[in-house]
């Protein structure tokens, strides 16, 4: 039972996102992990951070400039992760 717990806890905190985060000048970040377990990129963790970026744009009636993409591999015990610094033009 205790197992089962502490694997729900990290499946649903392995694939949380930071919303968007506003930095400085005009430019925002968003973080997220992935829920993929084993090797490689995180599979669609992108695609959802860029969806969550162009829906924070639009509702300025903007579109997203990318100034800068991290995306780190999951491996052994470790989530993968994206971080998208943007800009609203």
């Amino acid at each position: 039972m205790k197992y089962i717990i502490i694997s729900s806890v990290l499946l649903f905190t392995a694939c949380s996102s930071t919303g968007v985060v506003p930095m400085d000048k005009g430019t925002y970040m968003i973080g997220k992990r992935s829920a993929q377990i084993g090797f490689g990129p995180p599979s669609g963790v992108k695609t959802d951070v860029y969806k969550e970026a162009n829906s924070f744009c639009a509702k300025k009636q903007k579109t997203v400039k990318t100034l800068n993409l991290k995306i780190t591999n999951s491996g052994l015990a470790k989530p993968g992760h994206v971080l998208l610094e943007f800009k609203c033009e």
